[in-house]
């Protein structure tokens, strides 16, 4: 089988000799030089497309460059001192009793509460650290026979102990 078609390649190879292999010696007559033509645009090759290498370089660079966009800003060493004066700032506990406010959404808001206490003691805000619930009731509900309603008595809430600055 093998003896067949080598028996068969070899005469195409002999005619492609044949008819290429020219006697002259790069010597052509008028009649066998080429025609010009007129010059045709050459293409160039398109840029190379970067290709991702799913590697595990490749994704450690990925992660850092998201990493950029996920951490916030330094602070210049002057911003750093501001805030660490901020900080650093004398604060004073002072006790008391300061009614906090009801909220929109009927929580109790101590932080004016807070604000109030510290004000009271002479100073400009405060953030409230101890808080104190208690039932503030009409005087209906004592009479003897009444019976309690849901709107008879309400919860207050107050900021007993805060820190001021």
């Amino acid at each position: 089988m093998a003896g067949l078609a080598l028996s068969m390649a070899l005469p195409a190879i002999d005619r492609g000799w044949a008819q290429s292999a020219s006697p002259t010696l790069g010597v052509q007559s008028p009649a066998q030089q080429p025609v010009q033509q007129q010059p045709q645009q050459i293409e160039l090759p398109a840029a190379p497309v970067e290709r991702e290498n799913p590697g595990l370089i490749n994704e450690i660079g990925k992660l850092f460059e998201r990493s950029k966009t996920a951490l916030p800003p330094l602070k210049s060493p002057g911003e750093t001192f501001n805030d660490l004066t901020n900080i650093a700032r004398p604060s004073t506990v002072v006790t008391g009793r300061a009614v906090c406010v009801v909220a929109s959404n009927g929580a109790p808001d101590c932080k004016t509460g807070a604000d109030r206490l510290c004000q009271s003691k002479g100073f400009k805000e405060g953030k409230g650290i101890d808080t104190d619930a208690s039932e503030k009731c009409s005087p209906l509900v004592y009479l003897p026979g009444h019976k309690r309603g849901p709107n008879d008595c309400k919860t207050e809430n107050f900021v007993t102990r805060a820190v001021c600055q």
